[in-house]
């Protein structure tokens, strides 16, 4: 039951792993924000998914022959997507979570942007992170005065017409943050399950012996 549980937790991770990686407003926030880093975790977490689910095969077969190598080679193969879903957690939420990596780069991209608002390109892309997120420059409208820079439309709220409090850094962490979070929660329990079935699997091999030992006395 184990295996079949991981097999499906890590075909979800799968599933959102792609999902984060193509979907295409997402794709382009980051993009403009030159915060492509994010996706090293998705590819980690992502080969780690497929491993999961291809090895959950390999431990009904080792269940099923009873057979020693075979079983330890299913330990190795449960401690080593252990060792990767934590490190593509790690590595998922040091480039997406507050306090991390990705809030620098956010930050130092958005003055960017601002400094050049007067280029169409930029103008565009500061508009459509703006719009799109509901934000204010990097930490707030202030950006615009500390940069001596007008406060575009977008800025504000359309219904109230007051500039929108929270910046982008942190509107644009809060909207990955969340989405990262439910990713590496459902690693975390891959990987637990992978101790788990580790552990049953020496277990097994335990029994085996002694029932290969018992065989060789009842022999003599």
């Amino acid at each position: 039951m184990m295996v079949v549980h991981e097999n499906i937790i890590g075909a979800a991770v799968f599933s959102l792993c792609l999902w984060l990686r193509f979907e295409t407003g997402y794709q382009e926030i980051l993009t403009i924000l030159s915060a492509n880093q994010f996706y090293i975790g998705i590819y980690v977490l992502l080969v780690s998914s497929l491993v999961i689910m291809v090895v959950a095969f390999l431990g009904c077969i080792s269940a099923l022959q009873e057979n020693s190598v075979v079983l330890l080679a299913f330990i190795g193969t449960q401690l080593f997507c252990f060792v990767i879903l934590l490190a593509g957690s790690a590595v998922l939420l040091d480039n997406s979570a507050r306090d991390s990596k990705f809030q620098p780069v956010v930050r130092e991209s958005m003055r960017q942007l601002i400094m050049n608002a007067q280029y169409d390109d930029y103008k565009y892309n500061l508009q459509l992170i703006q719009e799109g997120v509901g934000c204010c420059g990097a930490d707030g409208p202030d950006d615009y005065l500390i940069l001596q820079q007008p406060l575009p439309s977008e800025c504000r709220d359309t219904v109230t017409g007051n500039p929108f409090f929270h910046g982008c850094v942190d509107e644009v962490t809060w909207l990955f943050e969340t989405k990262c979070a439910w990713l590496a929660a459902l690693a975390m329990i891959v990987a637990f399950i992978n101790v788990v079935n580790a552990v049953l699997a020496v277990v097994l091999i335990q029994a085996l012996r002694k029932e290969e030992e018992s065989s060789q006395t009842y022999a003599k």
